[in-house]
């Protein structure tokens, strides 16, 4: 297997990260104001029918991994799958944005949930293959932080096109629109597939022969399970990705209503990952010259200090110190962009030498089902809190109980699931010495057992 990777081909190949981090984002800051504020569903309603959505993604983003590690085909074990699963995924996005003629609440909720499952099988279908080419393209431990850099700059530019251009088409989120949000669902589920037919083009996968003793989704995800370092990113990607779901669901209401600017919406945004982009070199110099854990511990750090601080914020507040925290969060965002997938590839290598099995796809499904546990817990649980605390929709003011709600969720919550994220970080085991040793010896049993065939 290379170790170092074509500059060309990083390029490309991170190119995915824009279209799944587009509609991720897209969803996690307008789907529940879409929900509540166009198609007109109280907001607890609105948060079982999102629940019950991703509560298919617990069943099929494991058969989706065990499918793509044992799929044969002329072009590899997973590059079909972005080649057929693209315009799906287009599809059905789009979708989500259809607002149904009929009105009643179990009807909607009925439909929105079968959407949401729809959309969420077709993401799977597509982003998990995707993801699981990074152990695949090279297994040299710094080349697979860059490597992941590089997907992390278009994610956060995806994340960037996602809180800015869907405002601007839209306008405002209100029920005269609705024709536009749809609009706006058809565009960037066309611009999020579209650079799936590139990777399929330009990458090609390694071909790495292991042995599997037991074919089955059960044997894998045991193996899974049973691998320390994998559980352990595992639980720190859930964990930082649960506050990044929470804070992109509330961060509107929190402009709008807390902060009472909602005409900067797009520049306080736009100033959170632009800085994450520029942030980006930073985490992988700081990952080259300590390990991934501290960097992440200490990018973490920032963001959390950030979330704090920005509980304490209200309409009076300065302009220039609301600016200045969206900095300081925007560098923590950038670690948790970055880091946490770095960590993961490592962990195959930890299993393959351990259990003489390589199980990239169920892994990586495992990966992919944290990020939809992760928005299954931040969506219902925003719109819950926004129900217990009595938000109105479309209202100018909202009541105090509503505002303390909103900065609970912009603050604590997310604060506290960052700093669970460190913990766990900090008990991770691979660093860059461990990791060397494992793949050297990986190479030697690799060479003799060619030697022998």
């Amino acid at each position: 297997m290379q170790k170092k990777i074509p500059l060309l081909t990083k390029i490309v190949y991170g190119s995915g990260d824009f279209g799944y981090s587009m509609t991720n984002s897209i969803i996690a800051a307008y789907f529940l104001l879409f929900l509540t504020d166009v198609v007109g569903m109280s907001p607890a309603v609105a948060g079982i029918a999102i629940l019950i959505g991703r509560t298919w993604d617990y069943i099929n983003d494991p058969l989706i991994g065990n499918i793509s590690d044992r799929t044969k085909s002329r072009w590899g074990r997973r590059r079909p799958f972005l080649l057929f699963g693209a315009i799906p995924f287009a599809v059905t996005f789009a979708m989500l944005w259809y607002k149904p003629a009929f009105t009643n609440q179990t009807t909607l909720a009925v439909y929105f949930a079968l959407a949401y499952i729809l959309y969420d099988a077709a993401q799977t279908f597509v982003f998990m293959p995707y993801f699981a080419l990074t152990p695949d393209l090279t297994d040299d431990y710094d080349e697979r932080t860059s490597l992941t850099s590089y997907r992390m700059v278009y994610n956060i530019i995806g994340g960037l096109v996602a809180f800015t251009l869907p405002l601007m088409f839209v306008k405002s989120f209100s029920p005269d629109n609705s024709s536009r949000v749809f609009s706006m669902g058809i565009l960037f589920g066309i611009l999020s597939a579209i650079p799936l037919f590139f990777i399929f083009l330009k990458t090609r996968e390694k071909n790495v022969t292991v042995k599997y003793e037991k074919p089955d989704i059960f044997n894998s995800l045991k193996l899974a399970l049973k691998n320390r370092p994998f559980v352990l990113g595992a639980v720190v990607y859930l964990a930082t990705w649960t506050s990044m779901n929470v804070v992109q669901t509330v961060l509107l209401y929190y402009v709008k209503y807390v902060l009472g600017r909602e005409s900067m919406s797009d520049i306080l945004m736009g100033l959170i990952f632009i800085t994450a982009i520029f942030a980006l070199p930073l985490w992988n110099w700081v990952s080259k010259k300590l390990d991934k854990r501290k960097a992440y511990a200490l990018g973490i750090s920032f963001w959390a200090i950030a979330q704090l601080l920005l509980m304490s914020l209200n309409a009076g507040s300065s302009t220039i110190w609301v600016m200045a925290l969206c900095v300081i969060a925007g560098i923590g965002v950038s670690a948790a962009h970055v880091l946490p997938w770095a960590m993961i590839p490592d962990a195959i290598e930890y299993g393959e030498l351990n259990t003489g099995e390589r199980h990239e796809g169920v892994f990586y499904s495992l990966v992919t089902l944290m990020a939809k546990v992760a928005s299954s817990i931040a969506i219902p649980l925003t719109a819950f809190v926004l129900e217990l605390t009595d938000y109105v929709p479309n209202s100018a003011t909202q009541p105090q109980t509503a505002l303390n709600g909103i900065r609970f969720l912009m603050g604590p919550v997310p604060a506290i699931l960052l700093i669970v994220g460190i913990v766990f970080a900090l008990r991770y085991p691979l660093e860059r010495k461990e990791f060397t040793a494992i793949v050297e010896k990986l190479n030697k049993k690799r060479a003799s057992e060619n030697d022998l065939q």
